[in-house]
């Protein structure tokens, strides 16, 4: 997992092996594709997570309750094979589940990511935010989904 996150820095964020396996520990979801998820996985975390993202705090500032993905990467050869909708379907079923209010993400405004963009709109994610992440280089879109 932590090899794919290194390839995908640009859209994600980049972690440490600590950081990585501090995620891992307190994920609300982990799903994987091939051992260790070395080609697809989505990891997401709830609202009690220790966390210091800046996104996953501007989430934890306006929602009391919510399970927040904060990396989905899926490589190359994976794309188009379902794996990011098995994933997601998944996790909103556990997420209900457990009664929490709304699945919450970021996409990339920029850098754009339209892929990403169209992906969450089908699976009926909206946008509730944009932020510019200082010193990152990034813009990015909050958005958000009911669960249930």
């Amino acid at each position: 997992m932590l090899a794919l996150n290194l390839a995908h820095v640009l859209e994600t964020s980049s972690l440490d092996l600590a950081g990585m396996q501090a995620l891992i520990d307190q994920a609300f979801y982990l799903g994987t594709c091939a051992a260790g998820g070395s080609e697809a996985f989505l990891l997401a975390v709830d609202q009690d997570a220790d966390y210091a993202s800046p996104n996953f705090q501007w989430f934890r500032a306006r929602y009391p309750r919510f399970v927040y993905i904060d990396r989905v990467i899926v490589a190359p050869a994976q794309r188009q094979k379902g794996w990011g909708r098995r994933f997601y379907t998944a996790l909103f079923e556990a997420a209900a589940a457990a009664r929490h209010t709304v699945v919450a993400c970021e996409v990339n405004a920029e850098p754009p990511n339209p892929a990403s963009e169209a992906f969450h709109q089908a699976l009926g994610f909206a946008e509730v935010g944009r932020a510019v992440l200082e010193g990152r280089g990034k813009t990015v879109t909050y958005l958000v989904r009911a669960c249930g």
